[in-house]
């Protein structure tokens, strides 16, 4: 049996169950097909945790993406640069017009939604919800 130094450890309720499968796993009281059924994964994969949870305890079985900035998320720099050209030329503009012109005279090509949420956030575009209502005396 391996010692592993104490440490502090955050497990989500999945990585919890996973833990408690390998466990039995590695006690011999749960085949590995059995597990893998348990938990819907392959035996291969199985077999992989178990020899994580070996090297590392149950550190080796929390997510190794935690942590870490998303694959889709936007680049702080383009962001930036957008946001710039906007507000030098484009303040004016709706979120809809400001993407297509970042697009047609930058080729800066961003989705509708991330202008929108880029104007927003910097206090170009108000939301409808938010603007205060037109009330019309008669």
């Amino acid at each position: 049996m391996h010692r592993h130094r104490a440490a502090l450890v955050t497990l989500n309720m999945r990585e919890l169950d996973r833990l408690k499968v390998v466990q039995a796993v590695v006690d011999r009281g749960l085949k590995p097909g059995h597990a893998a059924e348990r938990l819907g994964l392959t035996v291969r994969q199985i077999e992989r945790l178990v020899i994580r949870y070996r090297e590392c305890g149950a550190a080796g079985l929390a997510s190794r993406k935690r942590g870490r900035p998303g694959n889709r998320r936007l680049d702080a720099e383009l962001a930036r640069r957008a946001l710039t050209l906007i507000r030098e030329r484009y303040a004016d503009f709706g979120p809809t017009l400001a993407c297509e012109k970042l697009w047609e005279c930058h080729g800066i090509r961003l989705a509708k939604e991330t202008v929108r949420r880029l104007m927003t956030e910097a206090g170009l575009w108000v939301p409808r919800r938010q603007r205060p209502s037109k009330l019309s005396s008669r």
